[in-house]
């Protein structure tokens, strides 16, 4: 199978990378190879490459700077896959999509089915939603949440830092959701479009936590792995005490199920992916 990836200088990008099946012939792409927002770049990286596939992981992933610069946001999250979907279509590739759990407004109280009805609250999840339907019916459109990974800059990076740096963090406690590793988001990706999967998925890891719990796990398993020397206090606070400029779903959970079914097995819960993305991150110092 030949892949291009596109994104490939980010957290998820590498992952894509470093996780290819053995037989995968790979093109990586990073925003500064590809700008997936020139059309001509893509149609000749594209035809370049001749690839099975083209995954994209590429994305305008800054929530709260998408509200400001939503043009911006646009042209990648739906005008670079659009661009994508065209190529794909002309060099007779198929199109794997990454997407997100903002798609949802956060009013339910039971994970969201991949046929539910979108109503993004932002900026960013409205592109997203857009890209999803620029990649079109017959493309993989994988839906995650909460990305992290060993390498980038992420909620858990970033956590760590600021453990380090402060004696005391407040973290809200009213939006749930679900961690998810980029390595097992990556394996996953490559099993749905190995097996040429179409149509939306969702995916991440399993088990349910609100950025509070995410954060007090950071620092437990932290201060196990020898990645933090000491305690701070974490104190729960609402939403409406951290104000930003994006709206955020209070409840993004994923029904998952029939994407465990087509793996054969459910995802490791996310604190298990926490531990050893942790272990990961002071193995590579």
């Amino acid at each position: 199978m030949k892949a291009l990836i596109t994104g490939a200088g980010g957290q998820l990008g590498q992952a894509l990378v470093i996780g290819a099946p053995d037989d995968a012939e790979i093109a990586a792409y990073g925003s500064a190879d590809l700008d997936i927002c020139d059309r001509d770049a893509v149609f000749a990286a594209v035809r370049k490459a001749k690839p099975d596939i083209i995954i994209n992981a590429a994305a305008f992933t800054k929530v709260d700077d998408a509200e400001t610069r939503a043009e911006q946001a646009e042209a990648v999250n739906r005008g670079g896959v659009e661009n994508l979907a065209l190529a794909a279509a002309a060099e007779g590739a198929r199109l794997a999509h990454v997407s997100t759990d903002f798609v949802f407004d956060g009013r339910t109280s039971t994970p969201y089915r991949p046929q539910d009805a979108t109503a993004p609250l932002s900026v960013y999840g409205r592109t997203k939603r857009d890209g999803e339907l620029a990649a079109g019916p017959d493309a993989l459109i994988v839906r995650t949440g909460w990305v992290y990974g060993p390498r980038g800059g992420n909620f858990v990076a970033t956590m760590l830092r600021l453990m380090r740096e402060r004696d005391a963090l407040g973290i809200v406690d009213d939006q749930i959701g679900t961690p998810t590793c980029t390595t097992s988001l990556a394996a996953t990706i490559w099993t749905l479009a190995s097996a040429g999967h179409r149509g939306v998925w969702h995916y991440s890891d399993s088990g349910v936590a609100s950025w509070y719990d995410f954060a007090v796990a950071i620092m437990e398993e932290g201060l196990a792995a020898g990645l933090l020397s000491r305690e701070i206090a974490i104190k729960p606070i609402a939403t409406a005490d951290y104000p930003t400029p994006a709206r955020r779903p209070r409840f993004s959970v994923l029904d998952k199920r029939e994407t465990f079914a087509a793996l054969g097995q459910p995802a490791p819960h996310w604190r298990i992916n926490l531990r050893r993305t942790l272990e990961a991150m002071k193995s590579d110092g």
